[in-house]
């Protein structure tokens, strides 16, 4: 059985998913956890640390994801970046309670400092590896790699947006294809 504290968090994504940030109330989360409003109080002193905290165990597992593709890719930067995109666009992400979360979570850092911790791709793992496996590529030009990095996440989050907006209309397949020919402009010799 699952404890207290993880039933929460888990209420707590499933309610943002569900009706939005906004509408996430103490009430909603602790409904759907079948626990009373004092456990929140009792586990995490507040609902804003609650939440601060399901972003940290979504984002966790979210890098986690990724960092299992690359692991599988191998030592070729240009197959961990491959990796990267292809993990970033699977349906183990990219669906629609994940791409949902995301957003509401990304919407509540703007005035949430401690959401927006973890809601962010600025800095992250997630650009540290691409900035990494870019300048791998081409070394000596940290510049080049870091504006790959940056742009290769631009274009995934273009990706998450759009799917947001029609996710009927998502191709995975043709999404990783965009992305690795505006990358072949880039890096001809490495995709």
């Amino acid at each position: 059985m699952k404890d207290n504290r993880q039933r929460l968090i888990e209420a707590a994504l499933a309610a943002i998913a569900d009706v939005g940030y906004a509408a996430t109330s103490v009430s909603e989360i602790t409904r759907r956890a079948g626990l009373s409003r004092g456990m929140i109080h009792l586990h995490f002193k507040g609902k804003d640390a609650l939440i601060a905290e399901a972003a940290r165990i979504a984002s966790d597992a979210y890098h986690a994801h990724l960092e299992a593709a690359v692991a599988a890719a191998g030592p070729a930067p240009a197959a961990r970046i491959r990796a990267i995109i292809a993990g970033d666009l699977s349906p183990q992400i990219m669906n629609p309670r994940s791409v949902g979360i995301w957003y509401e979570l990304r919407g509540a850092a703007r005035t949430r400092p401690e959401i927006a911790l973890h809601a962010g791709t600025r800095g992250g793992p997630l650009e540290t590896w691409l900035s990494a496996d870019f300048l791998a590529l081409d070394p000596g030009d940290a510049p080049r790699a870091g504006a790959a990095a940056r742009g290769t996440i631009a274009l995934l989050e273009g990706t998450w947006t759009d799917f947001m907006l029609a996710p009927d209309g998502y191709d995975a397949a043709a999404a990783e294809g965009m992305i690795h020919r505006f990358l072949r402009g880039l890096y001809p010799a490495g995709f």
